[in-house]
């Protein structure tokens, strides 16, 4: 006989936190690679108009250096708006988290003592009415366990 668990699926108030990552991350690339290729043109031109007596080390930084520090202050610039708008989510979702660890934390445990060992259950499976089952393994279905540390069998791999 089988066993399995039983959960009542839940909607949780993450799903949206998923559009504000979806965004920042449409906004890093074109960002980045806008910084990039507006800074190399004025890298290049400032190492041409340079003094050809004068080593880019005595300014205390390399052209690459200055170049990077450039780059990396765009990319925190272009962030900034992105990250405040998440850390002003954070804030906001932080007692709806609280009450969800409060309320589910006990089932929570309750499960893990049930389930011992993950490994014994098969990928959860969602019904169509919403409900979300772990069904354990047969016995046969089970994964071998390793040889022993002292023993000289081969293992196929």
């Amino acid at each position: 006989m089988a066993r399995h668990i039983t959960l009542s699926a839940r909607h949780s108030e993450l799903g949206e936190f998923a559009p504000i990552l979806a965004a920042m991350t449409h906004r890093l690339i074109p960002a980045t690679l806008c910084v990039f290729l507006t800074l190399s043109p004025l890298t290049f031109a400032a190492a041409q108009d340079a003094a050809p007596d004068k080593a880019p080390e005595e300014d205390g930084f390399s052209l690459m250096e200055e170049g990077a520090k450039l780059f990396l202050k765009g990319i925190i610039e272009e962030m900034e708006p992105a990250i405040d708008g998440l850390n002003d989510l954070t804030a906001e979702m932080e007692p709806a988290l609280r009450q969800l660890l409060d309320e589910m934390g006990p089932a929570l445990a309750d499960l893990l003592d049930q389930v011992e060992d993950f490994t014994q259950y098969h990928p959860p499976e969602i019904l169509p009415n919403g409900d979300i089952i772990l069904r354990r393994k047969q016995p046969e279905e089970a994964p071998e366990e390793a040889p022993e540390a002292g023993t000289n069998e081969a293992i196929d791999l």
